[in-house]
């Protein structure tokens, strides 16, 4: 029973030693958290170029410290190598009572803990390990000089080190594996982003926030349409793939294991630069839910979104877009604003009326050049209980002759028509909550929050115009199919300069959702206060966004 009370105590006390926030202690006074702003994740390349090479040593030096520490307490090479699997676990997995006072608003650290490694094998290699505990760090350094990943470097380094150790004792091979493991298990985001190809390399120059003078930092938060979008966007989830196409596994399997993972990086804005000269980086971030989760779940979305926001912060962005359904979650972005009151927080609401208002007299500009009498025509407007198709409605109603309001609540809709008649009697206005009533129309707006197609082949007669606005398309293909019908994407920018990415957005090649593009031009202006949340849209930041967009260079498609 001593014997395995002693046993035991050896990794017990390495973990403590493993655990104890020196650095954080050593930086406590300077009162800045140089997890944030990090692409790498790495902490001393953080403290470096946040608060200079002393401090950056400094906390190096007593990470390492910690790692040969925690293996000196040991009086065996077995029970060394416990010991500093022990130490390196307690970094990666403090007490959370240890950094509650240093650290209140992030919580722990999130640090890949490399230099307790480089500690940990340094006193390896003089308790009976030698060469091989010296092998990871030449596996390291030539893995890192092929690759410039940290990650892979330090994975392949543990790699070589465990297999080094096939003719040990099986105890130790185990404890080699463990250590491995934990490292997998640390680094398992920049492995995702590895296979994404979107994980910076040791040398890159990467964007953050007040770097350059002439560059602003974003980040907006996008969602896989449909559960077949989710491989095709990023290669960590191909593995499903094979699995689905053979009905092996369901869609609720899917969003069964995509629900447990934090939001992630999948991809960049590249190349956008407006006409003053300032460039503007975007990061996609993505927390794999599917439409109907949204709607199914609110409260995990709302979570992932605030999860998103803080990767966000993470990442060295200033300001984030909520896109698709995560423009609606969390009381339409307050929440998530609330929950990370540094980072402005955007719905992209204000700029996507714009756009709209923007786009619409065109519209019907072209639709009556074309020698069809707008002033008797029918124009339908659907999702007419929401703000944005409202505002469509309270647009067209001066220029045609009939106005078909569609929306699920027959009174509301009634109130808001209301409102359109006074304001234009001499106009027929109709409230309806069915679909049918679209075969009247030659005009149809449509702009619902619904995660499916909601106007088909059946609605639409031939040669009628469509406006989509709604984000995924409330369009099916089918009406595509109808002879002479004309179906306009809304809200759709072009930003300037020459933008690539390795995302589809599913816009068109070089263009962007409005929402997107309000992000985008709130950092550029540093107009912060223009965000949009909640429900409400000033109009004055409608015509602001209109207005600055144009003198940046962005346009709007139509």
């Amino acid at each position: 029973m001593l014997r395995t009370l002693t046993r035991l105590a050896v990794p017990a006390a390495a973990f403590v030693v493993g655990s104890l926030p020196l650095g954080h202690l050593l930086l406590a006074r300077r009162r800045k958290d140089t997890r944030l702003h990090s692409a790498h994740n790495l902490g001393v390349e953080n403290v470096w170029r946040e608060l200079g090479p002393e401090l950056a040593l400094g906390t190096a030096g007593l990470d390492a410290a910690k790692g040969a520490a925690a293996v000196a307490l040991a009086p065996t090479p077995a029970s060394a190598l416990a010991a500093g699997v022990a130490a390196y676990l307690g970094h990666l997995n403090p007490p959370p009572a240890l950094y509650r006072d240093l650290s209140p608003e992030y919580g722990l650290p999130r640090g890949r803990g490399n230099l307790v490694l480089l500690g940990v094998l340094l006193a390896l290699s003089r308790q009976g390990y030698g060469g091989r505990a010296l092998l990871p760090l030449g596996v390291y350094a030539g893995t890192l000089a092929g690759t410039r990943y940290v990650s892979a470097a330090t994975l392949a380094g543990l790699g070589a080190f465990a297999l080094s150790l096939r003719d040990r004792p099986a105890r130790e091979q185990a404890l080699a594996y463990a250590l491995l493991l934990s490292a997998a298990w640390r680094f398992k985001e920049n492995i995702g982003r590895i296979l994404d190809d979107t994980e910076p390399k040791v040398g890159d120059s990467v964007p953050l926030a007040g770097k350059r003078d002439d560059q602003v930092v974003t980040a907006f938060m996008i969602h896989p349409l449909r559960t077949s979008d989710l491989w095709t966007s990023s290669a960590r989830f191909a593995w499903m793939a094979p699995l689905y196409r053979a009905g092996l596994i369901s869609d609720d399997f899917v969003k069964s294991v995509t629900a447990r993972f934090r939001p992630m990086k999948v991809g960049e804005l590249r190349g956008i630069q407006t006409e003053q000269g300032k460039e503007i980086h975007c990061y996609l971030l993505s927390a794999p839910l599917l439409p109907d989760q949204f709607r199914d779940d609110p409260e995990l979305a709302t979570r992932k979104a605030i999860e998103g926001a803080r990767l966000a912060q993470e990442l060295g962005a200033e300001v984030f877009g909520l896109g698709a359904f995560w423009s609606v979650v969390g009381n339409k972005g307050q929440d998530v604003q609330d929950a990370v009151p540094e980072l402005t927080v955007t719905n992209g609401g204000a700029y996507t009326s714009g756009t709209i208002k923007a786009a619409i007299p065109g519209i019907l500009e072209h639709f009556a050049a074309q020698g069809r009498d707008l002033k008797g025509a029918t124009a339908a407007v659907v999702g007419a209980n929401g703000v944005v198709a409202f505002g469509i409605a309270r647009t067209i109603a001066p220029q045609v002759g009939r106005v078909i309001m569609v929306g699920r609540n027959l009174e509301r809709l009634e109130r808001s028509a209301q409102t359109l008649r006074r304001a234009n009697p001499q106009t027929d206005i109709v409230t309806t909550t069915s679909y049918d009533l679209l075969r009247d129309a030659e005009l149809i707006f449509t702009a619902t929050s619904d995660p499916d197609p909601v106007i088909f082949a059946e609605h639409v007669r031939p040669g009628t115009w469509i406006f989509d606005e709604g984000r995924p398309a409330d369009v099916d293909e089918s009406v595509r199919g109808v002879p002479g019908v004309r179906v306009i994407p809304g809200g759709v920018v072009l930003p300037p300069g020459q933008m690539t990415s390795r995302i589809d957005l599913q816009f068109g090649e070089g263009a962007v959702p409005a929402c997107l593009a309000e992000t985008l031009i709130i950092a550029a202006t540093g107009e912060h206060d223009r965000r949009s949340l909640g429900a409400g849209t000033k109009t004055e930041n409608i015509n602001f966004f209109v207005d600055k967009a144009q003198e940046l260079g962005f346009t709007v498609l139509d």
